[in-house]
């Protein structure tokens, strides 16, 4: 039996999980979990990080947008690591996803950003200030 995904949008669907949870052999597992963050939602949060990125000194230094999420995601309450990289010349953002946040996790993230960026004067650029 493959792996299946459902996306609870109606009584036909949860029917057709339901079944096959019944069928599904011993052993195998359920997830119930909540939306994850919508596209919409990722194309504002890296444009937002862009920004930042751009136009944001931090502890003397700029950071791209990709270590940026990390210090979001840590300023959030997610779980982040760091580890230099290769050469030793930068430090590598590792653990959580941005990928597995929730919709409402996203929004607050970005809500984050923002007040980030706002107390920095950031200008958005028309990609973060799209609704998401």
């Amino acid at each position: 039996m493959a792996a299946k995904r459902f996306i609870l949008a109606n009584d036909a669907v949860r029917r057709n999980a339901m079944d096959a949870i019944r069928t599904a052999p011993t052993g195998w597992r359920v997830e119930i979990a909540e939306p994850r963050r919508s596209l919409p939602q990722n194309a504002r949060f890296w444009a937002a990080l862009g920004d930042v990125a751009k136009q944001v000194e931090h502890n003397g230094r700029r950071y791209d947008a990709e270590a940026w999420k990390a210090i979001f995601m840590h300023a959030l309450g997610k779980q982040t690591e760091f580890a230099p990289s290769l050469d030793g010349s930068e430090i590598v953002p590792l653990g959580y996803r941005s990928s597995e946040l929730a919709r409402a996790d996203m929004a607050e993230l970005i809500e984050l950003i923002y007040s980030f960026g706002a107390e920095r004067d950031v200008v958005w650029s028309e990609d973060a200030r799209r609704a998401a």
